[in-house]
């Protein structure tokens, strides 16, 4: 019997639309991404897409994005549960940072690297600015050690997985349809894991905002089809 798990990137941000580094920054959707959202849902219920669980992260953008997939969808009964393993990937001191001005400083290559490179850090937070973000009521709940002072795709990879293991694939294999709404990096890295691209090829991977991405698995949870709505 074919599993279907349905991936949707949250709508545009607002420093998505400013062109800024946004990782665990707790920014909003957009008008647009808002937009983008709804359209989601509008496109998983002319799909007669059915979910059984939801899952999303614990920044708000997300959390919206997922909730009006659900409202326009029909399936706002759906129950939801919300993960910090399912976070952006942390950007470190690049947080805030416009994408276009940081180039300027530090060369195309080098943010592309940080930005796509699989295994390559970006400059990290200060101490004094790691302790301010664990103090967040957000992030209050977590042991300071899971907190991370900046990420890659593979640390991002290592945090995800777990939770994709823990309770999404155990869903999965039950049969249930199951809808993630979450950030570019943290469903890149599911991406990774479910199709089985290299290191290197990862780099290229874009999941654009918005747009329902569907992978149909079959009982060992194997990609059998891939496509978005």
């Amino acid at each position: 019997m074919t599993k279907k798990l349905v991936l949707v990137r949250h709508g545009q941000s607002e420093w998505n639309l400013a062109n800024k580094f946004t990782g665990w920054v707790d920014v909003n959707l957009s008008d647009k991404g808002v937009e983008e959202a709804k359209e989601a849902g509008r496109k998983i219920k002319e799909a007669g897409i059915k979910f059984d669980y939801a899952h999303t992260s614990i920044l708000k953008r997300a959390i919206k994005t997922c909730n009006f997939a659900l409202e326009y969808s029909d399936q706002l009964f759906v129950p939801v549960e919300k993960s910090w393993r399912l976070n952006e990937r942390h950007y470190g001191a690049l947080q805030g940072l416009n994408k276009a001005e940081t180039a300027e400083k530090y060369g195309d290559e080098q943010v592309h690297i940080w930005r796509r490179s699989y295994d390559t850090l970006p400059p990290e937070i200060s101490a004094e600015e790691k302790e301010r973000q664990a103090a967040l009521p957000m992030f209050a709940h977590l042991p300071k050690d899971v907190i991370p002072g900046a990420e890659n795709l593979k640390v991002t990879l290592e945090r995800v997985l777990p939770y994709y293991f823990d309770k999404i694939a155990p869903q999965l294999l039950e049969g249930d349809t199951v809808l993630v709404a979450a950030h570019g990096n943290s469903l890149r890295a599911l991406a990774k894991h479910l199709e089985k691209i290299s290191d290197e090829d990862i780099m290229d991977l874009e999941i654009p905002t918005g747009q329902p991405l569907v992978y149909e698995l079959d009982d060992e949870l194997n990609v059998v089809k891939k496509y978005y709505l």
